[in-house]
């Protein structure tokens, strides 16, 4: 029985596609440094010609507008290996989509422009919320009003309302992930996707390939269609051609008949609402939205379906002309990041947010892996006085990330930023809450991918009541966690020599 058992695990483990993609990468890598090293003894003048594209390839980053901390750690990489920097730079470095991919999200958000509802800030006093707002706007991401607003303080919150109200659809269902696993949660999902289906309610389901890539089968997507669910993996991993797997769909979206979304941190998947445990307590947020501020959710699904399903949907048709208007207090914007363009929405926001607060600054987030830019904000708010309060995970999903993380501690430390780590277990959340008047809320993480890479989505809220409920539940976080001490951080602790080369690779990770 045991052998039996022995057999089927390592049947498993070959069949893995994460580990056969990973052996794949290797193979092709190995092959392109034999070449270049077959050709190298070939010809001298090969090796300077090799030598001038790394030379030419350190000038191009130089006057590229990445971000620095990415230019610095590939000029390392060319200047430790001359002859294949260059090479290396040109199969691994290029962050952009391909192509194919560029131009089918150019059209797509060509075509949704004509949906973007019309802008009314000017009734906003408050100048620094009203220059954000006024930025969101600028990337086609309007503000709204009369819309009911639900905050929840963990995936198990979450998860329950979600049902609820899926049951209720009528005419269609929209669902975007980033992690899909079967088990209890998405069990529970799917009986209630399938029988909507025979009520004739139309449900798409849309889940990222790479994130699924050691939970899902390869074609899990026709085992949905099976159902009668329209579903799509978005940007599959092709093993001998995606020799780097950026520009992830990170998205955690689900849009019901126009009128009830649900977005925040968590995926599809059991440790999120609690029931495995993986890393210890799963601390995790979201928001549950009715009313008007559903659209750019639901416009945002298309865009991204579209180019997934090689398709033109008609908007319109799921375009909710006259939403309910609700008496709650307050303003929401939906709002996306995309790596298709050279605006970092999601990092702007977080920049907005940290430059413009006054008392405090609270944090919630899986992964600190801060650009210059984050680092030196949030030292300058300490300085203009702000509280700022950042809580991280005490469980870690990955060890390596986790002490990247944890490099960051000594210089925010002793500049005044007060860091605590979740005890109970891993904190997923990705929350910022200044000032008792502005948060947001979503799915971006204070990391490089999250930043540049990846596909995200975010709220951001003014005025709204949750806010305080969001202030609530971050002070509830810390009084379980342990704080970061200034003494802990003088003994190097959390500085190792690993912990200072893990900071300089930090942009590729």
């Amino acid at each position: 029985m045991k052998q039996s058992m022995k057999m089927k695990q390592s049947k498993k483990l070959l069949t893995n596609r994460l580990i056969v993609s990973a052996f794949l990468i290797l193979l092709q890598v190995c092959w392109i440094i034999l070449l270049l090293v077959s050709m190298r003894r070939i010809s001298r003048i090969l090796t300077y010609l090799m030598t001038l594209l790394s030379f030419i390839a350190v000038l191009y980053i130089v006057n590229k507008d990445d971000e620095n901390g990415y230019k610095i750690v590939w000029i390392i990489l060319i200047l430790s290996f001359p002859v294949f920097g260059g090479s290396l730079y040109l199969l691994f470095g290029n962050k952009k989509p391909a192509k194919k991919m560029r131009l089918a999200f150019e059209k797509q958000l060509s075509y949704s422009k004509q949906f973007v509802d019309k802008e009314c800030i000017g009734v906003i006093e408050d100048q620094d919320v009203k220059g954000q707002m006024r930025y969101l706007a600028s990337q086609t991401f309007p503000m709204y009003q009369n819309n009911e607003v639900t905050y929840f303080s963990l995936g198990d919150q979450a998860y329950p309302q979600m049902l609820e109200e899926l049951k209720k659809a009528k005419r269609f269902i929209f669902m975007e992930y980033f992690i899909v696993d079967e088990g209890k949660m998405f069990d529970g999902i799917l009986e209630i996707l399938k029988e909507k289906v025979k009520e004739g309610v139309e449900v798409r389901f849309m889940y990222d390939d790479v994130g699924c890539i050691t939970m899902l089968d390869r074609h899990y997507y026709q085992k949905l269609r099976q159902y009668g669910i329209k579903s799509v993996a978005f940007n599959p991993f092709v093993p001998l051609v995606s020799l780097v797997m950026n520009n992830r769909d990170h998205r955690k979206i689900t849009v019901i008949d126009g009128k009830v979304a649900f977005c925040g941190g968590y995926n599809l998947a059991d440790e999120y609402i609690n029931v495995r445990d993986k890393y210890g307590h799963w601390k995790d947020s979201g928001i549950m939205i009715k009313g008007s501020a559903v659209w750019p959710l639901c416009k945002m699904f298309l865009e991204t379906w579209n180019v997934a399903n090689h398709g033109q949907e008609d908007y319109t048709v799921y375009r909710v002309d006259n939403p309910l208007q609700y008496h709650q207090d307050g303003y929401i914007i939906p709002y996306g990041d995309s790596p298709l363009d050279e605006e970092p929405v999601g990092e702007m926001v977080y920049l907005n947010m940290i430059n413009q607060a006054h008392d405090y600054l609270y944090i919630d987030s899986p992964y600190l892996i801060l650009t210059n830019a984050l680092q030196m904000a949030l030292i300058n708010a300490v300085k203009r006085g702000v509280d700022v309060r950042i809580c991280t995970p005490g469980i870690p999903d990955k060890k390596i990330v986790f002490k990247m993380t944890r490099s960051y501690y000594p210089t925010l430390v002793k500049n005044g930023i007060r860091i605590y780590e979740y005890s109970p277990g891993f904190n997923h959340a990705k929350n910022f809450v200044c000032d008792d008047k502005v948060a947001t809320v979503g799915t971006i993480n204070l990391d490089y991918r999250s930043l540049y890479l990846h596909f995200e989505c975010g709220l951001y809220l003014y005025k709204n009541p949750v806010i305080m409920k969001m202030k609530q539940d971050f002070l509830d976080s810390i009084s379980k966690s342990h704080e970061i001490t200034l003494k802990e951080v003088e003994t190097g602790r959390f500085r190792g020599l690993f912990e200072v080369i893990l900071r300089v690779f930090a942009p590729l990770v």
